[in-house]
């Protein structure tokens, strides 16, 4: 990556801080991997500084991806009109073969692709392993290192095999003492608790109907020990529901409660199918939610309660959720699809375009508690920026420019900065060489594919 220019000051571009303020032909001057000032009209000093000219941008704060399974990018285009569980059990053999190689390559292609849709920070939950894989959830670690997101990727988990009445397969699951041991390692090997860490580990069995309880359970007490966060799937499919029913007696949301799988420390992936009654304990709990509308939607899995959730008082953050059952894995489309999906079900005052903006950046940083250092435009908080040209024929005559970036069409990314550090310009990934990185990704699918017979 290039070296970080120690001063840059962008302006005249409409600044929206997602606090409440905009400036419309405003600035913001990052100096180091900070954000140092920001306000109305031209910078009052430029000395020493890289000036960014953008009149006919917005700048928005970094987007913030609280859900993925980057791996995934290899495996594009499969099972395009399954249920979940028929697309689970129909790449899973697809999965199983899985190496280094394969998960470094489908990384890169991931999240360059985040990259371009403006995103600054990404969560990612990898939870296959195979025996014979090799370390990769360090080589997904160092594609997002090349790349230059902020990452926050989880050591996922699966115990419960197709024999013990779970659903995948037998091959693809670890036993518990494995898992456990694995996990520590992880946050022993990469975490980084520090305000400007570029990486932090978190836990992550994979859902209810993939681990036992008691790798629910020890998982838990073992984050709370290291002092990292906890994500799982949560009530993505009504088989699911009918799963936990069947199997113990009670909602998903029941059961990972009774496991001690609430509280501002622990996110879920999905929460769709919710009754009021988990509505109100996710919400009073604090717990966060990967609100995954396009996965969703892809899936057939339904529309989640994101107005209820919020008035409940959950931290609701976006996701694009992996890339094969998304296959676009653009953030700012889950910008847009929040807000339609939304209304879709709620009416047009559901879920409006500034405060769908704020999910995908403040919200999803609260979700990640990293609400302190990112997911806003503000002097102190980290240099995670976006700036999104809007002065072409697709956007120049739309009257909001918020909404022209959230309902329009896609705009140009002019410049993306991730920790003071220029990761896109001009609308291309500086950091990879993006052709290189389609022609091995598609090399990786082939090859996957053919060994999955």
């Amino acid at each position: 990556m290039d070296r970080a220019v120690d001063r840059i000051v962008i302006e005249g571009a409409h600044v929206v801080t997602v606090t409440g303020q905009e400036f419309a032909g405003g600035h913001v001057v990052v100096e180091g991997n900070r954000i140092t000032a920001v306000g109305p009209g031209p910078a009052p000093d430029r000395a020493g500084a890289r000036v960014v000219d953008a009149r006919g941008c917005l700048l928005t704060p970094g987007l913030v991806n609280t859900h993925h399974h980057l791996y995934q990018w290899v495996t594009r285009g499969l099972a395009v009109d399954a249920t979940l569980f028929e697309w689970l059990t129909t790449l899973y053999p697809v999965w199983a073969g899985i190496d280094e190689h394969a998960v470094h390559t489908g990384a890169t292609g991931a999240l360059a692709a985040l990259a371009r849709s403006g995103c600054t920070t990404t969560t990612d939950h990898h939870y296959v392993f195979p025996r014979e894989g090799g370390d990769v959830l360090g080589a997904e670690i160092r594609a997002a290192a090349e790349v230059g997101l902020r990452f926050h990727p989880t050591r996922g988990s699966m115990d419960l095999g197709r024999s013990a009445g779970g659903l995948p397969p037998d091959h693809v699951v670890e036993d518990t003492a494995t898992i456990l041991a694995a996990s520590a390692d992880a946050v022993a090997r990469w975490h980084d608790p520090s305000p400007d860490s570029m990486l932090r580990i978190a836990l992550a069995p994979c859902s209810p109907f993939s681990v036992t309880g008691d790798l629910m359970r020890e998982s838990a007490a073992l984050a709370r020990e290291l002092g990292v966060r906890l994500h799982t799937h949560l009530a993505e499919t009504a088989d699911e529901e009918d799963f936990c029913r069947e199997r113990f007696g009670c909602t998903p949301t029941e059961y990972v409660a009774d496991l001690g799988w609430t509280g501002s420390d622990v996110w879920f992936a999905h929460t769709v199918h919710l009754d009021d009654a988990a509505v109100k304990t996710i919400g009073t709990s604090g717990t966060g939610v990967a609100h995954c509308p396009t996965s969703n939607g892809r899936l057939g899995a339904g529309i989640a309660r994101v107005r209820d959730l919020l008035d409940a008082g959950a931290r609701v953050g976006l996701g694009v959720d992996g890339a094969a059952s998304n296959e676009g894995t653009s953030l700012l489309e889950e910008v847009k699809h929040a807000v339609l999906f939304a209304r879709a079900v709620g009416g047009p005052t559901a879920l409006g375009v500034r405060r769908a903006l704020e999910l995908g950046t403040l919200g999803g940083a609260q979700v990640l508690g990293r609400a302190a250092e990112i997911g806003s435009i503000e002097p102190g908080k980290l240099a995670d920026l976006a700036v999104w040209r809007l002065d072409g024929p697709l956007h120049a005559d739309v009257a909001d420019p918020v909404a022209a970036l959230v309902l329009g069409a896609p705009p140009p990314l002019e410049l993306l900065l991730v920790n003071g550090r220029p990761v896109v310009e001009a609308g291309e990934v500086r950091t990879v060489d993006g052709a290189a990185v389609a022609a091995a990704c598609a090399d990786v699918h082939r090859t996957l594919v053919a060994k999955a017979g």
